[in-house]
């Protein structure tokens, strides 16, 4: 059941990235129980995200869109904040953000006497 729902939540798309929330670390954790009832804790990329009123609603709807999903409890949370390191790797990849800074190049390299 859990694999059905992240491949639900892989449908969902932040507008202002071209990223699914899955792979962008939106989702923090997603616990089943044994009633099919799924909890969602889930945190925007920012608290004043332009999305903040209608991209839980749609996380919402493509897991109850989850056959066998009986409920679903959606905790949107800010703490601890977002940040880039939360992304998949695949997702850093293709938007070109690097997990670090800069390899330093010495002086003595830069052609400089």
């Amino acid at each position: 059941m859990r694999d059905k729902i992240i491949t639900a939540l892989r449908t969902v798309r932040d507008p202002e990235i071209p990223m699914n929330i899955w792979d962008m670390g939106l989702i923090y954790n997603v616990d089943v129980n044994g009633a099919n009832e799924v909890h969602i804790r889930m945190t925007l990329t920012a608290p004043n995200c332009p999305v903040a009123g209608t991209l839980p609603g749609d996380v919402e709807r493509a897991v109850r869109a989850v056959p066998g999903v009986k409920g679903v409890k959606l905790e949107l949370v800010f703490d601890p904040p977002w940040d880039k390191s939360r992304m998949s790797e695949d997702a850093r990849l293709l938007l070109g953000i690097e997990d670090g800074p800069p390899d330093l190049v010495p002086l003595d390299r830069l052609g400089r006497p």
